[in-house]
């Protein structure tokens, strides 16, 4: 057992410090304080960390420390810490660790004993989160979602019966793909996108994923997507009574695609699921 009084410690400690992810008015006075009074400061990419710097006027000492050095870089600053220095870590932008480097670092730290000292900031999920119109509790964040197709459909499926709000981060190239893998996997949910957040051209867009899914070639930037969980309590209809009303307006001159839009409205169903289920009944 550790326990870890953070205001009594005086001696060699590191900082977590979270800095703006858009708006520098968002920095924090405590964070300004510790980036003044630390000894090193190790940063994702140096050349950021020095603009945020120069804006404050902090002249801390930086160091690198990302993804690619993390192993090395870990064993230069516990040397630090044995010297009884001070070390901030910082991102470039909001919290280290969350989908960042650090955890590696952090854990070997907290193995040898040193204090670990979060300093709060500015946070892209937690502003998505509270502004989306969506249930704001239970959440779960997931982050970044892998990058090729079918290790994201993995992940979908495995996520896509969980009852709590579901928050990610995504690249504005891999947008409308990763929207078209959610409709087919989680049904037709309300969303919402939030876009360049802190920044001038910060937009919230919400809607359903059938609605966005059209949409999303019209807006750029970065995005959290934050969408609802499943539905704990749905109206009991079967998959056959489903297939019934999709057939019902095929027969009335309606797409398949588009009768399996409406009458999934209200349901939860894979979109994916009634197009082959339909087809394996209606036509085969």
């Amino acid at each position: 057992m550790q326990i870890q009084k953070s205001f009594s410690s005086n001696g060699a400690c590191v900082y977590l410090v979270a800095t703006p992810i858009g708006n520098l008015s968002e920095m924090t006075p405590r964070a300004i304080e510790i980036l003044q009074e630390v000894d090193v400061i190790a940063a994702e990419d140096t050349r950021t960390t020095m603009k945020l710097l120069s804006h404050f006027d902090i002249h801390t000492k930086v160091i690198s420390h990302h993804q690619h050095n993390e192993r090395n870089s870990t064993e230069g600053i516990i040397q630090l810490l044995e010297e009884g220095k001070k070390v901030a870590i910082v991102s470039d932008a909001g919290y280290p660790l969350l989908s960042d480097p650090g955890e590696y670092l952090r854990n070997q730290i907290l193995s040898l004993g040193y204090p670990i000292i979060p300093i709060s900031g500015a946070n892209a999920m937690m502003n998505a989160l509270v502004a989306s119109g969506i249930a704001v509790q239970p959440f779960m964040f997931y982050g970044f979602l892998p990058s090729k197709e079918k290790e994201k459909q993995v992940v979908l499926e495995r996520l896509k019966d969980y009852p709590c709000t579901l928050i990610f981060y995504e690249a504005p190239h891999r947008m409308e793909k990763t929207l078209q893998q959610m409709y087919q996997v989680f049904g037709d949910r309300s969303l919402c996108l939030a876009k360049e957040i802190t920044k001038v051209h910060e937009a919230f867009i919400r809607g359903t994923l059938s609605e966005l899914v059209e949409e999303i070639d019209s807006y750029k930037g970065e995005f959290v997507i934050v969408i609802e969980g499943k539905k704990e309590i749905e109206i009991e209809v079967s998959i056959e009574e489903v297939l019934k009303q999709i057939h019902v307006l095929v027969e009335t001159g309606m797409s398949c695609k588009k009768a399996i839009k409406e009458v999934n409205k209200e349901r939860n169903f894979s979109v994916s699921e009634l197009y082959n289920q339909y087809h394996k009944r209606y036509r085969s």
